[in-house]
């Protein structure tokens, strides 16, 4: 179900936090089954306490480390995901 919307949110904006409490915000160039995210023309949310990740510019991220992802309001159809869990829910 969220892979499904990650592949619809290609191309825009997301911010990912990881594990470690690093959040980068970066454009989603794709995603795959195991929810692995490639990000491009990144930036690192919290500038002060990761400098080292300043010249980081494109990343490849593995979806077991990702502790959240942030999506765009406007790219969220909040019905057609009520929809969906309920139809899984029911089994089919």
């Amino acid at each position: 179900l969220f892979f499904s919307y990650f592949k619809d949110l290609v191309g825009r904006e997301v911010t990912v936090e990881l594990k470690n409490d690093l959040a980068i915000r970066g454009t989603l160039h794709s995603v795959d089954q195991y929810l692995n995210i490639k990000l491009e023309n990144t930036r690192v949310v919290d500038q002060d306490k990761y400098p080292h990740m300043l010249s980081v510019r494109n990343c490849f991220i593995r979806g077991s480390v990702v502790r959240y992802v942030q999506l765009p309001p406007e790219g969220v159809d909040i019905e057609l995901l009520h929809d969906a869990t309920r139809r899984e829910a029911r089994g089919g």
